[in-house]
This record gives structure tokens, C-alpha cells and sequence, in this order.
């Protein structure tokens, strides 16, 4: 109902302004909002989730507004992209709102403030949800050393997340997509796969990583992905990514925006990935499906068609926190 009555006012301005006006009232006045928890447990990844529903990254990338956000009902919250050092991003303006389509276009650039600044927030926050924690790579890093950015960020962030993300499917990143490439793919799995032994001898205790996908990729590199994820132990897939297709906005005066598409335009293509990748990995491992879930029927497609867990963003946007109620109750 509130949100009804501020969505006019923030859609009235640009929409990173209201992206900080909106998350930084809701961190300032979290103690005056009640918990809005609706308990449907379900076990993912060896983690215990009060429910399915989840927060995609991006929308938290500094980890700021934790305790505000864990008070909208969500069972795990995922922040970042973080990379090793701050980075400003991409000029602005770098989002873009399709209204027509219930979508948003987004040329962020992995703006954050570093790792550092992200996990000093974790550990200054309260909170009763599964945490993940979405990482990137530079962009002043090469393509060629990206290994050492993701291993540097699983150190610093094990010990806080539940689990981490690994990201290499942004499209706002020049490079960073080449990493889905199967030879690519499996150097930085070895890796990563190296480093997280490391971490489990230290902490004697093992962090699931997942991995988060595009929705671009060639259906024929599927299967082939598919069996690296087996290969090198992945917890999780989160699919998809934002796409930089235009065929859904075609026309739009917007669709010529350079990055990334989110909400209802990419609903037909994220549903197309986890159907691939479902019938690949099947129950071996699960799938955390993101991408145009913005009602209830939605969310009840995916969980028909095989995922474990959602998330959402571009729908709470347009939708508000009762998207996250919804979907809960209709479960």
C-alpha cells in the first residue's frame, strides 16, 4: 500500500537517485517496519532458507542496506557485484527505465565501493537470512588475470558469506563475458576450485559457490558448460544475467541504451536458460532462476521448471515489497 503512494514520486526522477532515495529511507527507518517473514523452509546448497524468494545482486552492491532490505521478507539477500578495489563504474546516466515493458536497462559498470568497505558492512549488520555474496573483477584487471581478482575476493569474503557468486556474465564489463567460453571457463573453475580447497583447509568448513550465467550464451555451449559445473564441484547455477538482446523492446526509444536488459523483457529468454540447464544438470545441482519474475504465476513457472530458489529486482521496482509476499503466499 505505501508503496503505491511513493512509486510515482520516485518514478518521477532519475532512476539512480531514486534507487539511493528509496533503499537509503528504508535502512533509516528500518526499526519503524514491521518483519514481513513468511517461513516456507527450504534446503539449497546444504543452507537452510525461511523461503525460496530471494534479492538478486546489484541492487545492494555495498552491502549498505542489509538490515532494511532482511525486513521486506525475502529468505536470502545476495549484494555486490564487489570487486577487490572501489570503482566509480560508468558515467552517468547508466539506468534506464522501459515503463512500457516493465523493464530496466542498466549500464552500472560494477560501481562499488571495494571489498573492504563491503565486508566491514556485513559484519555491522543484523541479521536472520542466507547471505550471499556476488564478487567481480576489476575492470583495469586484464581478462587474462581475472583469476587472481576472484581469488583475492573469496579470501576476504568466506568467512561472512553463506555463499559467494561468482560473476562473469555482466554485460557492463568489457571482456568479462569471454569467461563463459568453455576453455576459459574451465581455467577459472580449476582456479577457483584450487582456492576454495585452500579456504576449506583454513576455516575447516566449506562455502557453496554458485555461478551466474548470461542469457545470451549459445544453446549448443550448454551441455558443455554444464558438465564443467559438475566437474569443479559448483553449488549452484543463477540463471540469468541481464541480456543485451533488444528483440523484447524493439522500438522502445530507450532500446538503443548500451547495457544490460532486466525485468519483464527477458522473462522468455531466462526461462529458456533454466530449461536448458535443467535438462543438463537435472537435480545434481540446483538453479537459482532470476530474470523477469515479477507475479506469483511466474514464480510458480520456475519452481515448475526446476528451480530451487528466485530472485527478484526489476519486479520489485516496478512491483513493490508485496511481490515478495505474493509469491510467498502463493507457494
Amino acid at each position: 500500500m505505501l508503496y503505491s503512494l511513493v512509486k510515482p514520486l520516485l518514478f518521477s526522477v532519475d532512476p539512480e537517485l531514486a534507487h539511493d532515495i528509496s533503499l537509503g529511507m528504508l535502512q533509516q527507518f528500518r526499526s519503524l517496519i514491521p518483519a514481513q517473514k513468511i517461513e516456507k523452509p527450504v534446503q539449497v546448497m546444504g543452507l537452510n532458507f525461511a523461503n525460496p524468494v530471494g534479492l538478486a545482486a546489484g541492487l545492494d552492491k555495498n552491502a549498505d542496506y542489509l538490515d532494511g532490505l532482511g525486513k521486506l521478507g525475502f529468505g536470502f539477500l545476495e549484494v555486490g557485484s564487489v570487486t577487490p578495489k572501489p570503482q566509480p563504474g560508468n558515467a552517468k546516466p547508466r539506468i534506464f527505465r522501459l515503463t512500457s515493458h516493465q523493464s530496466l536497462i542498466n549500464r552500472m559498470g560494477f560501481n562499488n565501493l571495494g571489498v573492504d568497505h563491503l565486508t566491514l558492512q556485513v559484519a555491522a549488520s543484523t541479521r536472520n537470512f542466507i547471505l550471499g555474496i556476488n564478487i567481480g573483477k576489476n575492470l583495469d584487471t586484464p581478462i587474462t588475470q581475472a583469476l587472481s581478482d576472484y581469488a583475492l575476493l573469496l579470501e576476504k569474503v568466506y568467512s561472512q558469506a553463506d555463499y559467494i557468486a561468482i560473476n562473469i556474465s555482466s554485460p557492463n564489463t568489457p571482456g568479462l563475458r569471454n569467461l563463459q567460453n568453455e576453455s576459459a571457463l574451465e581455467a577459472l573453475l580449476a582456479g577457483i576450485d584450487e582456492k576454495r580447497c585452500q579456504m576449506e583447509d583454513q576455516y575447516q568448513y566449506s562455502r557453496p559457490i554458485a555461478l551466474k550465467l548470461s542469457p545470451d550464451l549459445d544453446p549448443l555451449a550448454i551441455p558443455a558448460l554444464a558438465a564443467l559445473l559438475r566437474k569443479y564441484r559448483i553449488d549452484a547455477l543463477i540463471a540469468t544475467n541481464t541480456t543485451v538482446s533488444r528483440e523484447a523492446v524493439q522500438g522502445h526509444p530507450l532500446a538503443g541504451e548500451a547495457g544490460g536488459l532486466s525485468g519483464a523483457a527477458l522473462r522468455e529468454q531466462s526461462r529458456q536458460i533454466l530449461g536448458a540447464f535443467y535438462r543438463e544438470l537435472g537435480e545434481d545441482i540446483p538453479i537459482i532462476s532470476v530474470g523477469g519474475i515479477d507475479s506469483a504465476d511466474e514464480a510458480r513457472v520456475r519452481f515448475e521448471m526446476g528451480a530451487k530458489l528466485i530472485q527478484i529486482y526489476s519486479g520489485l521496482i516496478y512491483q513493490g515489497p508485496a511481490l515478495i509476499k505474493n509469491i510467498l503466499r502463493s507457494l
